[in-house]
């Protein structure tokens, strides 16, 4: 009969794994997993203390339940690889608080914590791990699909009081990295964002933590890769088995909100990684780094080099108000904040609206999905996409007369009422200059350009490159307040170019909004003059 199947942390099949299957303490069956990672077996009905091995991979050891009645599921077993790998938890901190690092490694390792800035600059080093045991340093993953309720590394074997691994967050806020290198010379970096443990700047920065953990496939899943939940089986060769390349890259987000499992924020991130010798005015390297962490880096190293001082919070610190916006001029969000919680954005609209806040939104695709906060340490997002499957269209089928700007807009309200601007279809996965239209406003001051003059040429990015509006790129709606004053526009293809555009709610209060609706922008702030000085010319106004 089929028992189950053994899978690894990306729910790949894992063939030939040896299983032994024990009862009382004596061997019933020892087997090996099949190409599709199946494993068959003759086994009585009970409970069975199973024994997994393979080469490449952790061997552990694990209790399940045969059950050959007709509900019967089969068990997935989960392997882990034999690399070097880890996250810390919480994700995030307050300076002064601790945060526990969790480490995968098959052999000793060091660890050192990263800060990063303008310059890459070690903090501290943590020490040298590893165990008297051997491979005593091996994590292991629970079986089933932990992207729902997390790998929960450290709770098997650890717990020592002299052994305990954790570390202070440090005084000042930032990004931090965790930089782990093994005796092999495997390395492996991971992040971790600390807040201050009171406001110390006019400037507050939302780091993008919502969207890193929306992007994290890490265990099978994520919001882009087996959305609606883990196949029965595991994947063999992707392009033949996943419902993203069988049926389109949006087809999951056909199903209802309801069909989206959680997401555990309790997970490494190999999406985040950065290279140590990496350099902030490097290409930036990968598919996916161009739109998560190791771009943020770039915005924040680029505000250390203007010196204009900032506090450095997570997404969760806004949605439970650890984030004080009213003791800040500014709040700047960057690169690719695509998830939100309804409340984290009723308190920035607020605060920009009715108290005279200032938004600055340096970044593509924002605010189009409403994600909810788990009390497990997870999300869960509202991913359900109304309309054509193929495409960002949002038309109730049911009702063509209701029209949406995005998802967000279908549960929330549209993010253009904030932001002035949403995400379309039209210039997607493309890069080019944008062109001055209002040359007069003062963002252009210093810059020299003029009505029809290009800007924003190159940028870092390796995976979209040619210039400042790109990647996914956001324009006005209907939906944009009627005092939306349009400053440039991007010349993407098919009138798919970013606008950056400027309104003020309550002027007399001082509250201000400046778009820019693309990726791209931050990926520019270190190879384009006018592009960097439009965004200081910004920020120091809003700080003002």
């Amino acid at each position: 009969m089929l028992i189950g199947y053994v899978s690894n942390e990306r729910y790949m099949a894992v063939a030939d794994a040896a299983l032994e299957f024990q009862r009382g303490g004596v061997t019933a069956c020892l087997v090996r997993s099949g190409p599709r990672g199946a494993v068959h077996a003759d086994l009585e009905p009970g409970e069975y203390h199973v024994t997994l091995a393979r080469d490449g991979y952790g061997p552990k050891n694990v209790t399940m339940r045969v059950d050959p009645a007709a509900t019967h599921k089969p068990y997935q077993f989960r392997l882990l690889s034999d690399a070097l790998m880890g996250y810390v938890w919480p994700r995030w901190a307050r300076s002064g608080e601790r945060g526990e690092f969790r480490v995968h490694s098959v052999e000793p390792y060091r660890l050192t914590l990263w800060r990063y800035g303008l310059e890459k600059e070690q903090v501290r080093l943590l020490g040298w791990f590893d165990e008297h045991g051997p491979r005593a340093t091996m994590q292991i993953t629970p079986d089933g699909d932990y992207t729902q309720t997390g790998v929960m590394w450290n709770k098997i074997g650890h717990g020592s009081p002299h052994h305990t691994q954790l570390a202070v967050a440090p005084e000042r806020s930032g990004l931090y990295y965790f930089h782990a290198e093994a005796e092999s010379g495997a390395f492996f970096a991971f992040p971790w964002v600390v807040a201050p443990a009171a406001p110390s700047a006019k400037l507050a920065v939302l780091a993008s933590t919502n969207s890193w953990n929306a992007y994290n496939n890490f265990g099978g899943r994520s919001n882009y890769v087996n959305t609606a939940g883990l196949p029965p089986e595991p994947i063999v060769n992707a392009r033949q088995d996943m419902l993203r390349y069988q049926k389109g890259a949006f087809h999951e987000w056909t199903f209802p909100d309801e069909a989206y499992p959680p997401l555990s924020f309790d997970r490494p991130e190999p999406h985040n990684f950065s290279a140590p010798e990496t350099h902030i005015t490097d290409p930036i390297r990968g598919r996916m780094q161009c739109g998560l962490a190791p771009t943020e880096w770039r915005f924040l190293g680029w505000l250390e080099r203007e010196r204009f001082a900032y506090d450095l919070y997570a997404d969760h610190h806004l949605h439970t108000g650890g984030l004080p916006l009213d003791q800040y001029k500014a709040l700047a969000i960057s690169v690719h904040p695509e998830y939100w919680s309804r409340k984290m954005y009723e308190r920035v609209k607020e605060w920009v609206f009715q108290r005279g806040g200032r938004l600055i939104y340096l970044g593509g695709n924002g605010l189009n999905c409403e994600i909810e906060f788990l009390d497990n340490g997870a999300m869960r997002c509202k991913t359900q996409l109304l309309g054509s499957p193929g495409s960002l269209s949002h038309t109730d089928p049911a009702d063509p007369s209701k029209v949406y700007d995005s998802r967000f807009a279908r549960s929330v309200e549209s993010e253009a009422n904030l932001l002035g601007v949403v995400t379309t279809d039209s210039g997607i996965m493309t890069a080019a200059p944008y062109r001055v239209i209002d040359a007069s406003h003062w963002v252009f001051a210093g810059t020299g350009l003029r009505n029809g003059d290009l800007f924003g040429l190159a940028n870092q990015n390796e995976r979209c490159h040619g210039g400042a509006s790109g990647h996914e790129t956001d324009k006005r709606s209907a939906n944009s307040p009627a005092a939306c004053e349009l400053l440039a526009k991007g010349t993407n293809p098919e009138e798919g170019g970013a606008e950056i555009v400027f309104h003020a709610p309550d002027p007399a209060a001082g509250s201000a909004v400046f778009s820019v609706g693309s990726i791209n922008w931050v990926a520019s702030l270190w190879v384009d003059d006018a592009v960097s000085r439009i965004t200081a010319n910004v920020v120091r106004r809003f700080l003002q």
